[in-house]
């Protein structure tokens, strides 16, 4: 058991203690409390030395956690709290704290559906209750889809990864007349453009799958699992999206973004890497260096004729290509006008 862990069954233990009107307490008495409270969470004997509980005392008397709780001594050896009617659970709160806390709930209410977060909701209940929050509707709105598909697995998943378990999974892409068994060793849960991914490793790569492409998930008990080690932000920090290649370098892109435009561009950035190189009043030049993946293509396609790639070339003939393609398809798209 951590430390931390420790100190906060010692803490919950002495405010027991200390709050209690039908009985004295001495020094020796609060260790064979905190020793006893330890034995029961461990199934072990844990002995407390008297050093322990002095300083878990001192820590509660003063500011350190908040507490600043009134223990006194009294007849030189017994000890509780002066306040009868204090204890350590009653968090003192202003109403700029209470409003925090209130606002800090109605997000969290947000993600009540995600199965997740299913096991919260008695959590933020109570939360509500306690701080006498009202049900205000919720001032901040965060995007999500109801109908996400693949959402289900995510506690599998997560559960494989944090114990290190690998994974068979009957998975069917988009491109896929057939569904597929794939072996995998699990690293990390990727959400990208209000879609979930797994990344993970298979057969000597790295690959990301779709959650909402998952047919079935299965463990295989007798494989030992394969950790990467990977960190989320080092292992994405050279791409757009979720699509990462061992064998490419990332590249700058440099592209031109008109002047109505450019202020978006300005205020949220398509990459952490990305620079202004010049500005006129035509728009702005602008530099990222990542990977070209299908992620940064769609979105470089999503500002439609508000931007132009200059480099590199064959990115640049990419887009040329795809717009040629959609005039083309809007060219000979016939449909009837229904006004007239």
């Amino acid at each position: 058991m951590s430390s931390n862990k420790n100190a906060l069954i010692r803490y919950k233990t002495l405010d027991k203690c200390l709050k209690n009107k039908y009985r004295k307490y001495t020094l020796e008495d609060l260790i064979d409390e905190c020793s006893e409270a330890l034995f029961e969470f461990e199934g072990k004997e844990s002995y407390v030395s008297r050093r322990t509980v002095q300083l878990d005392l001192q820590n509660m008397r003063s500011e350190k956690f908040g507490y600043e709780a009134p223990i006194e001594v009294y007849e030189r050896k017994y000890y509780r709290y002066s306040d009868p009617e204090y204890s350590i659970h009653n968090i003192s709160v202003n109403e700029s704290d209470l409003k925090a806390m209130n606002n800090a709930i109605q997000i969290l209410k947000q993600f009540k559906d995600f199965s997740m977060f299913k096991e919260m909701n008695g959590v933020i209940q109570k939360l509500e209750d306690s701080i006498h929050s009202t049900s205000q509707k919720s001032i901040i709105h965060l995007d999500k889809n109801e109908q996400l598909k693949g959402l289900e697995h995510i506690d599998i998943l997560y559960e494989s990864i944090a114990g290190k378990k690998v994974l068979n999974i009957l998975y069917r892409s988009f491109t896929a007349r057939e569904s597929s068994s794939y072996i995998v060793h699990p690293q990390l849960l990727k959400e990208f453009n209000n879609r979930w991914f797994l990344i993970c490793f298979h057969k000597g790569k790295m690959y990301n799958l779709a959650l909402d492409r998952m047919e079935k998930i299965g463990h295989e008990e007798n494989l030992p699992y394969i950790d990467k080690d990977l960190d989320g932000d080092e292992y994405f920090k050279d791409i757009v999206g979720v699509t990462v290649s061992d064998a490419m370098a990332p590249r700058n892109i440099i592209f031109f973004v008109d002047a109505s435009n450019s202020p978006y561009i300005k205020t949220k950035p398509l990459h952490k890497s990305q620079e202004i190189i010049s500005e006129t009043e035509e728009g702005t030049l602008f530099k990222i260096c990542v990977q070209i993946n299908y992620e940064l293509e769609r979105l470089l396609l999503g500002f439609g004729d508000s931007l132009i790639v200059h480099q590199p070339r064959r990115l640049r003939l990419r887009m040329q290509e795809k717009f040629k393609m959609g005039f083309t398809n809007y060219k000979n798209l016939e449909i009837p006008d229904e006004n007239g």
